[in-house]
């Protein structure tokens, strides 16, 4: 598996589409720290990490509105492997007039656009969710 970040966007859009309660996916640092973000924006319920036959895992509850609509409603990868995009703070992306969020990579870690904002932080934009 060559994009982690995209796997890990694939696997809950996925889940979401048949409506499963939760989803597995393989465990790095990178995925936890994304999912954390999540979970501070209310766009999951909670990630547990795990393991199984000597490998780790993720357990990702997803969070669902009424019972029938995903909390998530798009999920969008920016930066990819073949071509990174990177943003000063001042020119990092408002998604759908600050009601959605982009995940950032900074220097102090991953977080949410608004976030890097706040500190005057600029990075890799990872993806972006509403």
């Amino acid at each position: 598996m060559t994009d982690q970040i995209a796997d890990l966007l694939s696997r809950i859009r996925n889940a979401l589409k048949v409506h499963k309660a939760f989803v597995t996916l393989p465990y790095s640092r990178v995925k936890r720290d994304i999912l954390v973000v999540l979970k501070q924006e209310g766009y999951i319920l909670e990630s547990e990490t795990g393991e199984e036959a000597g490998l780790s895992h993720l357990k990702v509850s997803l969070r669902y509105m009424g019972g029938k609509t995903p909390a998530i409603r798009t999920l969008k990868r920016i930066s990819k492997p073949g071509s990174r995009v990177y943003a000063k703070s001042k020119e990092l992306p408002i998604v759908l007039n600050d009601l959605g969020i982009a995940v950032v990579s900074t220097s102090c870690g991953i977080m949410t656009n608004r976030e890097a904002r706040k500190r005057g932080l600029g990075g890799e934009i990872l993806c972006e969710i509403s």
